[in-house]
């Protein structure tokens, strides 16, 4: 790198120096909701993604727990989460949301945390299941998840846009 002030340095730059894109193995992604978490995994050697499971429920608790059993069943090296923001790429509320939970994830299980912008993951996967014939009401019960594979896929196109939480 040169000369340059550090908040100079664009996001790229900045994780390209701290090497994230060297998160190697089996690896969590999570598309965070007050009411849902859709959960992925993926192994980032093969760049295999395949939607999880959806935790539905507003208890933290409950929540921290099942995601314990994943993390316990699945020994990932890293956890991605969706952070979502306006199209322009301003914060919104649930930017904040996400990032807390992100902060969560790394406080209680000691796993590097890596956030993902998620814009239009949602859309995407209401395009991918409605192409599989799954539509209207019978989405609910797998976009979340499916929403976490595209973060997942989002995370292995371009790991230098990621950033660590």
């Amino acid at each position: 790198m040169h000369n340059r002030p550090v908040d100079a340095y664009s996001i790229a730059e900045m994780n390209s120096a701290i090497n994230v894109k060297a998160v190697t193995g089996t690896l969590l992604a999570f598309d965070f909701g007050t009411k849902r978490i859709g959960i992925a995994v993926g192994n980032s050697i093969a760049h295999s993604t395949q939607p999880l499971i959806t935790l539905h429920g507003e208890q933290n608790d409950q929540r921290f727990l099942a995601i314990e059993k994943l993390i316990t069943e699945w020994q990932p090296s890293a956890l991605i989460v969706g952070l979502p923001s306006n199209d322009d790429g301003t914060p919104h509320e649930m930017t904040r949301l996400c990032r807390r939970f992100a902060n969560r994830l790394k406080g209680r299980f000691n796993l590097p945390v890596i956030l993902v912008d998620e814009r239009y993951t949602s859309a995407s996967a209401s395009t991918q299941l409605t192409e599989m014939g799954v539509r209207g009401i019978k989405q609910k019960v797998m976009i979340d998840q499916v929403a976490a594979q595209h973060i997942l896929q989002a995370y292995f196109d371009e790991p230098t846009m990621a950033i660590f939480a």
